[in-house]
């Protein structure tokens, strides 16, 4: 720890405090729901009464973070988009989160917006609704009315968000800091988690994103027809207030109601909703990557709006490469070229157990390989994969962790509105199409004018690099350096051990000399006399800290076993 650093984790002392209560109080369900007294149990319960102990593991930490709130949230929300460090079953407790955050008071928001429009709320609007009609973890939404007559809505960060979420991002960063150093939570990365989250609420703090968002995706869907995105209105926005279209429609979840839809075409919705966002995915490589039944609006007409563009995912061209061969090694049922290519695109471990990973996936293409590919739940697929990710430590790049989301959600939302449709019958024509187009001679020439690029600057750099190694060689400069992880530790416990040794003999040798000062002069227990206060002192010593090393050699696990080749790693 920074000396430098103390400062502020004095500062944030007390939300320290707050946070270990909250995370102690949920945590003591899982003793709790150990024991076999039933009144002890019921004495913690939550708001609605339910004793803590009869909740998951998993549905505790949702509680948990949200009690803790708007950061913890978010930090719960990318957590979900990482089922391969958290596994499926935290990553979908967690995708239901929801920040119950109460709407800032009309004159909060009046002061935000005049700050950042730098005009009086009523010159900018023609009407503003003081009741919000949505409040989450950063901002709130009200309906509005321009100069103009154009409907509009207005999002509005609330007013001291911006000192909650540094406070607590300085905490959580402390706290990852303190988890790297735990073997049972450093393999969850809780520093690249944290950073993750940083970045990804310095953006949502800025609404200026959101708007770049909105006029990227209209411009690459223009021409895409029955989708509608809002229009953002720059002149009625800032990074702290956003203005955009309000949208018509009902949620897609409200389209089994006939009165609403009395001539909709359920299974033609979803395969339209499908296949507006297999094009987004496979095609633009740009994506909306949040298609939850709020985000997603339908017209009487049958016409699609989409809500929300604070995530937006991006593909690419060699993730999308490496998804159409992950496509195509599943179509093969090839579960070898799969495994290799999981390997490639993933972070793998050093320690990863390769037969294991391979039989994990023959398993999972001889379970979803065999059906038709109507009946295979896309949904259970991807959690079964990023299953096998989370067991074998593998780590996903977050772009295509973001992608596995996106395409649960769209699953369960497509789900709701016709069961008996797959989002694989709409990705199956793409993925032919895309295998096709690989090999056309456009991505071709593409490919290797990529490649000409790489190759003129390596052809450029390589004789400069080399004539320099070279004259490092001459004049006897260059200096190999070798570095072996495990090396410190084993070289400290054997100079520990050679001190001990010369302390033990040392003492041994004052003992046997009656170095004064003496102790049983006269006579004293066991027959011992003339006994050195020194060498027992030095001999009492020397065998803790053998003890101690002993202890440490046997919790490495290497104090009784053979000698492996694989340990030595340098």
């Amino acid at each position: 720890m920074k000396i430098t650093s103390l400062p502020r984790y004095y500062r944030n002392i007390r939300r320290w405090r707050e946070i270990i209560q909250i995370l102690r109080r949920y945590g003591l369900a899982d003793w709790l729901s150990t024991l076999r007294v039933d009144f002890v149990r019921d004495w913690i319960k939550d708001d609605q009464g339910v004793p803590l102990a009869s909740y998951s593991r998993e549905a505790r930490v949702r509680m948990a973070l949200t009690e803790l709130g708007p950061t913890f949230i978010k930090l719960g929300q990318v957590l979900s988009l990482r089922p391969d460090l958290v596994g499926s079953d935290l990553a979908a407790e967690l995708q239901s989160l929801q920040a119950n955050v109460p709407a800032d008071s009309f004159d909060s928001v009046k002061r935000v917006v005049e700050s950042e429009l730098k005009k009086p709320i009523a010159e900018a609007f023609d009407c503003f609704d003081e009741n919000a009609m949505a409040s989450a973890s950063i901002g709130q939404a009200h309906t509005a009315q321009l100069p103009d007559g154009t409907r509009v809505v207005v999002k509005v960060q609330h007013e001291n968000i911006r000192g909650k979420i540094n406070e607590d991002l300085e905490v959580l960063a402390g706290l990852a800091t303190l988890a790297e150093r735990m073997p049972e939570l450093a393999a969850w990365q809780p520093r690249s988690i944290v950073d993750q989250l940083s970045r990804s609420l310095k953006r949502e703090l800025s609404f200026s994103q959101e708007q770049a968002n909105l006029l990227m995706m209209r411009e690459s869907f223009k021409d895409f027809p029955g989708i509608l995105i809002p229009k953002p209105y720059a002149s009625h926005s800032s990074a702290r207030v956003l203005s955009m279209d309000q949208l018509e429609g009902r949620s897609i979840n409200d389209v089994h109601n006939r009165e609403l839809f009395p001539d909709l075409d359920l299974d033609a919705l979803a395969h339209r909703v499908a296949a507006i966002y297999v094009d987004m995915i496979f095609v633009h490589g740009l994506y909306h990557a949040d298609p939850h039944p709020g985000n997603i609006l339908i017209q009487p007409d049958g016409t699609i709006g989409l809500l929300d563009f604070g995530m937006v995912g991006r593909i690419d061209d060699g993730l999308r490469g490496n998804i159409e061969e992950m496509l195509w090694a599943l179509a093969l049922k090839d579960s070898g070229l799969l495994t290799s290519l999981i390997k490639r695109v993933g972070k793998t471990p050093p320690t990863i157990d390769d037969s294991l990973l391979s039989n994990d996936v023959t398993d999972l293409i001889a379970t979803y390989g065999s059906q038709p590919l109507e009946n295979i739940d896309l949904a259970s697929a991807l959690n079964d994969l990023t299953d096998i990710l989370h067991r074998h430590r593998i780590i996903l790049p977050s772009q295509l962790g973001l992608l596995i989301k996106t395409l649960v959600t769209l699953q369960g939302t497509i789900s709701k509105t016709s069961p008996r449709f797959s989002l694989l019958e709409a990705i199956e024509p793409m993925f032919k199409k895309l295998w096709r187009s690989r090999f056309s001679p456009s991505r071709q020439i593409r490919r290797m004018r990529r490649l000409y690029v790489e190759m003129e600057g390596l052809v450029e750099k390589l004789p400069s690099q080399i004539s320099s190694v070279m004259e490092l060689v001459q004049s006897g400069k260059l200096d190999v350096h070798l570095t072996h992880r495990g090396l410190s530790p084993s070289i400290n416990r054997l100079v520990l051990g050679l001190l001990t040794s010369s302390l033990l003999l040392g003492s041994s040798i004052l003992m046997a000399s009656k170095v004064p000062p003496l102790l049983f002069i006269n006579g004293g227990p066991l027959g011992l006399q003339d006994l050195s206060l020194i060498g027992l002192l030095g001999f009492l010593f020397s065998l803790m800290v053998a003890f101690r090393i002993l202890l440490a050699i046997n919790k490495s696990g290497h104090l009784d076993t053979e000698y492996d080749e694989h340990d030595w790693n340098p």
